[in-house]
């Protein structure tokens, strides 16, 4: 009979590894379930199958990853074989290039791989900082625990993902409308008036004058703008794609009033969130560190903590390098500071976390607060400014017919 190697855990959590004859692996996997042992890994000796590795039609949600996650946990916590949790999620997916995915991560545990590993295939739906606490899960051998950390971790990424669009989209659209009417009050609406002005021959008042010049300015821009907006877009999507472009744009954004105080709120939580979400599941600190850069959604933050990382490589503490950073508040550096000393470091970065994702909701409701009455009044002024000025030429001339 064929020798094979499996991994696994006991009831108890306990890793469980070895070697044993059996006639194929679904044998040996009911042998070690009577044993209550659940397998996570069983591969012939000497032998890997390569699997094929689907491509992944259309995009996967954050939502979607967090719900499989959360079900993924339960399956685990509640004894079933990794293959056959692995199956009925895939199956019951209603995304099909995320069962094709799961079916793929099937198909490699199946033939003997890890977890980890058979996840790494995907990079574009499971990150590094998910398949290194997956790893970290099996080699602890709490990989239901880690999965709940990992789907709670995805949730609260997802409501911060979700206030910086409440912030940014309401008032870029506000804008992008009023320019809109704006651009079309001026293309359209006013060349009617200035016809009619000709056909009066009356004096404009200067407003006017300066109204239906824009007016005119805008006749001539609108082909040009129909151009240009979409080849900028694209060039500032260009630009940011770049190393220099996007350090440049996040370092812009920081600085901005009200925003970017906002976004600092926002990196904060996520960093703090992140690092200690894989502190907490084992995974070693250099490398939690990398994970958390690259994961932090902003050039300045991620250069900031890769900097930190190679203080604490050289045998620093990491309280000066963050503080050194200048883009963490003080008190942040000084509860990170706190955790370090009395050995709960991963603790007091989630209590920051928490912390730090209720002034982001508070700030964003500020900020919305704020910005309302000044689009408002911007649009009452634009555009009550534009229908006065348009007026005024007719408010002279009844004045002159009344004296008459």
């Amino acid at each position: 009979m064929p020798q094979y190697e499996y991994h696994g855990t006991s009831r108890t959590g306990q890793v469980v590894n070895g070697t044993r004859s059996a006639p194929s692996r679904e044998a040996l996997d009911a042998v070690l379930r009577r044993e209550q042992i659940t397998a996570t890994r069983i591969v012939e000796k000497g032998r890997e199958i390569a699997i094929p590795k689907p491509k992944v039609a259309g995009k996967i949600s954050p939502k979607e990853l967090a719900i499989f996650t959360r079900q993924f946990s339960v399956m685990i916590d509640a004894g079933l074989p990794l293959v056959q949790c692995l199956e009925i999620l895939s199956s019951q997916q209603e995304n099909k290039g995320f069962a094709k995915v799961l079916a793929g991560v099937r198909s490699s545990v199946e033939s003997g791989s890890s977890l980890a590993n058979a996840l790494r295939q995907y990079p574009k739906v499971f990150d590094d900082l998910y398949c290194n606490m997956v790893e970290a899960g099996e080699t602890g051998g709490i990989l239901d625990t880690i999965l709940q950390r990992l789907s709670a971790h995805i949730e609260k990424a997802v409501k911060l993902a979700r206030a910086v669009k409440s912030a940014l989209i309401y008032p870029v659209a506000v804008v992008v409308i009023a320019g809109g009417v704006v651009f079309l009050l001026l293309w359209k609406v006013v060349p009617i008036f200035s016809t009619l002005f000709k056909a009066m021959q009356v004096d404009l008042p200067l407003p006017t004058v300066i109204v239906m010049q824009l007016s005119t300015m805008a006749g001539y821009a609108a082909p040009i703008l129909i151009i240009l907006i979409p080849v900028g877009f694209f060039a500032f999507r260009a630009y940011y794609a770049t190393p220099n472009g996007r350090m440049m744009v996040d370092t812009i954004m920081l600085k901005l009033p009200l925003l970017g105080s906002l976004l600092r709120k926002i990196a904060v939580a996520r960093f703090t969130r992140t690092l200690g979400t894989l502190i907490t599941s084992g995974v070693p600190m250099l490398e939690a560190m990398e994970i958390t850069a690259r994961t932090s959604g902003n050039a300045v933050v991620e250069k900031a903590i890769m900097s930190v990382r190679k203080a604490i490589e050289t045998g620093r503490t990491i309280v000066d390098p963050l503080r050194e950073t200048g883009v963490f508040p003080n008190m942040v550096v000084q509860m990170i500071g706190v955790g370090e000393q009395t050995g709960a470091l991963d603790s007091m970065l989630q209590k920051v976390a928490d912390f730090y994702e209720d002034e982001v909701d508070a700030a964003v409701g500020d900020l919305l607060s704020a910005m309302e009455p000044m689009i408002i009044l911007f649009l009452g002024i634009v555009v009550g400014g534009i229908v006065i000025s348009m007026y005024l030429p007719m408010f002279k001339l009844i004045g002159k017919l009344s004296e008459q």
